[in-house]
């Protein structure tokens, strides 16, 4: 009961004939820099939570460090 080729090659013919080939090829474009922007969005957003993380990780281990040192002295 699924869709087969034919009525999807249908479908596309319709669409093409509302809208046009160079409406669909705009939509399309649009479409495409709406996704890259959503990527490199996300991308910056997970360097910015490893940077976070690093940090934290580099002034946990710089607390740990001094914290020795005093031990050392005492």
């Amino acid at each position: 009961m699924g869709i087969s080729v034919w009525q999807l090659l249908i479908v596309l013919l319709i669409v093409v004939l509302l809208f046009g080939t160079k409406k669909l090829r705009s939509i399309g474009k649009d479409m495409g820099g709406a996704v890259k922007g959503f990527r490199e969005a996300m991308d910056a957003e997970e360097q910015k939570q490893e940077n976070e993380k690093k940090e934290i990780d580099h002034d946990t281990t710089d607390t740990t460090t001094e914290s020795a040192k005093e031990k050392d002295k005492v």
